[in-house]
Order: C-alpha cells, then structure tokens, then sequence
C-alpha cells in the first residue's frame, strides 16, 4: 500500500515537471517569436524609412546638410607629393584630429570617416550626382568633389551626429571658460597678497593714510607711465587711486574683491613689474590678423563666391598639383558646369589649356625654342637658382595668367587684370631641360606704405625646399639695393606669416648675434636700416621673441649673449641664402628727399648723432 502510494507520488511529480518544462518551453518559443519580430521591425524601419528621413535621404542631397565620407588615401595606393611629408603641419594636424575618432573610425589604410557639409552638387553622365563638401575642423583648401561611393552617412544621420557634436562642444567650451576664469580669479588673489606682503598694497590700510597727498601734475604723470599701451599704467599708483578711503583687507565683502578682481585684470594688460623706481613693461606679442580690414558681410560675400574650386588639379611641368581654392578663370576653359578636372599650363608661357593634346601642339608648334625660360630680364644667378624680373606692362598676358595661377592656392588675391604697376619676380630651378618655375612674388613700381612685396607664392609641388623663404630674402635684398625699409602687404595670409616670422625671427637673432659690436647703444632704427625691415615688424618680432621691454617709457632688449645663441639655435637662417654678389639689378630712381621710407631719411640713432656733432666741433 505504502508503496503504491509513492509509486503515484512519483507519477504526479513527473507529470507535473514534464507540464512546467512544457511551459518554459512554450513562453520561450513566445519570447523568441517576439524578439525576431521586433529585430524584424526594426530592421524593416532602417530599410524603409520614415517618409520625413526618407526625403531627407534622397539623392541628390540638400545643400547644407551633413553626411559622413570616407577620406584620406590608402597606402596601398600610388602616393603622390602632396600626400607625403611636402605638409608636415597638415599631417600633424590631421593625426590629432583622427585621435578623438573612435578606434573602429580610423582605418589602418589612413582612411577616416569624417563629417562634412555638402556645399554644392552637380548630376554626372551616368546619372548619378557628385557634391563638393567641406569638411568640419579643416581649412577650405581641403574642400573636395566627392562621388557617391564615398558616403557612409546620409544627411538623417549626419546631421543628428552634427547636433550632438555641437552640444557636446558648448558644455566643454563652458566647463573651459568657467576653469579658466576660476584660475585667473586665483592668479589675481596671488598677486595681491603678493603686492601686500611686499609693501605696495598693505591690508586694512587706506591708500590716503599709506601714501602722502600728490600734486595735479603728479597725479597726471603717475596715471601714463606706459603712454604707449592702453591701459599700461602702474599697478601701484593705479591701485592707490581706485581704493582711496576704502579698505582692500582678504575678509572685505564678495563685492569688494570681484572689484579688485576686475581693477586689476584692467590694469594688467600689460606684464608690469616694479623694480625699485622702474616700472618695466612687457609689451604682448600680438597675433596678425589675415582678415583685417575686412568686415564680416565682405567676407561672407567673399566666401560665397569663392566657395566652389573650379579647378580640381593644376598640371604644371612634370607635377600634378590639387589645387586650393577657386580662381575666376576665363569660361572659355571650363566645361558647362563651370568646372574642369585638370588645368594643363605651359611652365615657360604660362598659357593654360584644357586637354593635354593641345598643350602638347603648342609646345611643339607655338614655342619659340630660345624661349624656354619666363620674359624679361634675368637679374640673378645663383647655381642652379635663378630670377627673372618681369614688367606687368611689358607682359600683360602672361603676369594675367600668373595671377589666375596663383589664386587657385591662395584664398584672398584680388589682382587678376591691372598688373600694369606691378613688378613680378619669377624663381626657376635650371636644369638641360630649360627654365622651371618654382614660385614667385610680386610688388609694386612705387608703394605710398612702404610695401615692397604684394602677393607671394611657393607652388605646392616645391614647398618644403626653403623657396618661400628664399623670396622673403629677395624681396629685402632689392630693399637694401634701394636703400630703403619695407614690409609686406598687410594684412597677411596665414601661409604668409608662417613664412614670415621665422624669417623676420632668425634675421634679427643673427643680426644681435653676429653683427652688433657696442650691444649697449643699439636702438630699434639701428636693426631697421641694416636690415631693411620696418620698425613696426622688428617690434612685432622682438615681441613674439619675449625680448622686449619698457622701461620708464623707453624701449629696452632684454637679451645677454646666451639667450641669443639659444634663440639662434631655434630659429637658424635656413639655406638657400641669397648671395648678393649675384644680384645684377638698379632700382628705379626716385627722390630721395621726398621718399619716407629711404634709409637717409631716418633720424640718425643717438649714438651717430653725438658722433655728427663731436665731428663738427673737432673741424670748427
């Protein structure tokens, strides 16, 4: 009996485990019938879009929105001048840039994913479209013709990424600005308890009870002490002006102290130190300016005219160059869309075609054989380096086509037909072949500013060989030839001022270094006429140098000869240097008197001065 009983005991167990297995089975089966139907629905929503981002993700795409390309070039690949180490600054640029991708983004090819903004597009043959896109973070020289091959993002997704980026940037810019204004709230408070420890400022004591009552005319002088510099004054004596009657003690309300806070930050413009009667100032290094001059509806017009290069290569010589921006070429050259792939020119005419068939007829039928080097006079020779001097008058054509050259690689040139009172100098590399262009720069007849270079290029296909650098050299030896100072043309491209200011930088280290006997009696006017560069450009330098200062009002080089050997080390004068024993060139004659920008009429320095009148007074 007992054991029938455990014997339906059993049985029951089983049936009832066989049921709940059954169950499990059955809301199993359940769950993976809904989750296929889900990833089902899903995936039937990616491949049929809503209506509203499936208009958006229509081809062709609108302009303004942002998609995601491939770019870069695989290293499998031929690779070509301008995709090695001729942009080292770009290159490094980009490899930061491909840092803050994700890792399954940045491909062991070199190619990258990267969001841009559609600018334009154009149908093709095949009826498919191709867009010119700008990518986000990078100059508008690397704005490209793409095809539809390369887009991995539609608009719908692109833009929301564009969205989140932008959001995630302001509450970083913020979070930044709200550290950095912590830190020089900080900064502030340090230099003030500073200025009281060493007696210029003591805590809990008025300014009138801490120093003597001064006279109108003190006053006055105490407020300029640093005329020169807006808001240059004293610390001290301004401090003392702003806190009369009042007391500065650390445990003054928050309302005081953001009012010390604000009195000092206007007041420190300039770095300021007080060594026992000496105010010494230190000027900021200023930053140029490429856009100067230029309000923002110019720019934005400019933009929009210029916003779509209209050529994608430049073939000069035996280079294939990809062009920069865009150049207002003649229409004659450009197919019905306005643009052309590749733009064949003639290195020794500078005429431009284009197809390839008809720059081959010309050189071969047109081209006068005695005339493979640019018109105009040779006026240095120099290895295998040599310059040509080429009147804008004399050769309209072919200073007209140099200038449309040139603009496909610089953003702002607005000289394209009135090249008459310009002067244009053409580098060549010699060679058996003939003479081939490698850059140039020109300047005006005669400059009411002083300007003795306008526009300045180094094709792409030969930077990274010390030419820019070259011609900025040039540029001044032809100066000192007229015995003169010059500058360049403000305002300056950023390309401009890389070039510029290690020049301007390793001339005047050199000319400390090496030229100057008596370091103590050297003034501003002194450097300015034996190296033919603006005052205003030295102290640009001196500046950038942080060897500047003033003193009571007068300015002072703060460097011993160890500082200088370091600053020459940093900034070396580069090779090729400019022999002028192989410069055959006269200036044109002007007068002298009349002429601000001749070296005779500058003031004679202190020095030459006491000099001029010991010599009188020892004939008289």
């Amino acid at each position: 009996m007992g054991s029938q009983a455990l014997e339906a005991d059993n049985e029951k167990k089983q049936n009832s485990g066989e049921e709940t297995s059954a169950y499990l089975t059955t809301a199993k089966a359940n769950t993976n019938k809904k989750v296929s139907e889900t990833v089902e629905n899903l995936h039937k929503q990616a491949v049929s879009p809503t209506p509203a981002s499936k208009s958006i993700d229509a081809h062709p795409y609108a302009r303004g929105s942002v998609i995601e390309v491939l770019h870069g070039k695989s290293e499998e690949k031929e690779s070509f001048w301008w995709s090695e180490s001729s942009d080292e600054e770009n290159q490094q640029e980009e490899k930061e840039q491909e840092k803050t991708l994700p890792e399954n983004e940045v491909g062991s090819s070199g190619i990258t994913v990267r969001l841009c903004d559609i600018i334009d597009r154009v149908p093709t043959d095949n009826g498919s479209w191709r867009y010119y896109v700008h990518y986000k973070d990078f100059n508008r020289r690397m704005d490209e013709w793409i095809a539809i091959d390369r887009i991995v993002s539609p608009p719908s997704i692109g833009n929301a990424k564009a969205r989140a980026l932008k959001k995630q940037e302001e509450k970083l810019k913020r979070k930044l600005a709200k550290e950095q204004q912590l830190e020089e709230e900080q900064n502030l408070l340090k230099k003030i308890k500073r200025r009281s420890s060493t007696g210029e400022l003591a805590p809990n004591t008025p300014a009138d009870e801490k120093t003597p009552r001064m006279t109108r005319r003190q006053r006055r002088k105490s407020d300029f002490d640093v005329p020169s510099l807006a808001n240059d004054r004293s610390v001290g004596s301004e401090e003392k002006k702003q806190t009369s009657g009042s007391s500065l003690s650390p445990t003054n309300s928050t309302a005081d102290h953001h009012q010390m806070v604000k009195m000092i930050a206007t007041t420190a413009a300039a770095e300021t130190t007080k060594i026992g009667d000496h105010v010494v100032a230190t000027i900021p290094a200023q930053e140029l300016d490429e856009h100067e001059g230029l309000d923002e509806a110019s720019l934005r017009e400019h933009e929009e005219v210029t916003k779509v290069k209209n050529v994608a290569f430049l073939e000069l010589g035996e280079y294939r160059m990809e062009t920069w921006y865009f150049s207002p070429l003649p229409k004659e050259l450009l197919s019905e869309q306005g643009f052309v792939e590749v733009l064949y020119v003639c290195e020794f005419s500078f005429n431009m075609f284009s197809r390839k068939s008809e720059l081959i007829r010309y050189q071969s039928r047109e081209l006068p054989k005695n005339r493979r080097h640019p018109p105009g006079n040779e006026i240095y020779r120099n290895g295998n380096l040599s310059m040509f001097e080429v009147d804008g008058f004399e050769e309209r054509i072919y200073c007209q086509n140099l200038c449309y050259i040139a603009k496909l690689f610089l953003d702002h040139k607005t000289l394209y037909f009135d090249v008459d009172p310009f002067l244009f100098y053409v580098l060549c590399e010699v060679d058996d072949r003939g003479f081939h262009p490698v850059g140039y720069y020109s300047k005006e007849k005669y400059s009411d500013v002083g300007y003795n270079l306008a526009c300045i290029l180094t094709f792409p296909s030969h930077q990274r060989k010390g030419y820019g650098r070259f011609l900025i050299a040039f540029s001044y030896e032809l100066t000192k030839k007229e015995e003169k100072v010059g500058s360049p043309e403000k305002p300056m491209s950023d390309l401009g001022q890389q070039a510029y200011k290690p020049y301007w930088m390793s001339t005047i280290v050199d000319f400390l270094l090496n030229d100057v006997k008596d370091v103590t009696s050297i003034s501003i006017m002194d450097i300015s006429k034996r190296t033919s560069i603006m005052a205003e450009d030295i102290v640009f330098t001196l500046n950038q140098l942080g060897i500047l200062k003033i003193i009571n009002e007068v300015y002072f080089i703060a460097a011993d000869e160890t500082l200088l050997k370091e600053l020459a080390k940093k900034h070396p004068v580069k090779e090729p240097r400019v022999d002028a024993s192989k410069l055959h060139w006269t200036p044109f004659i002007t007068d002298v008197k009349r002429d601000k920008f001749s070296i005779h009429s500058k003031k004679p320095s202190l020095q030459q001065s006491t000099k001029n009148v010991q010599e009188a007074a020892s004939q008289a």
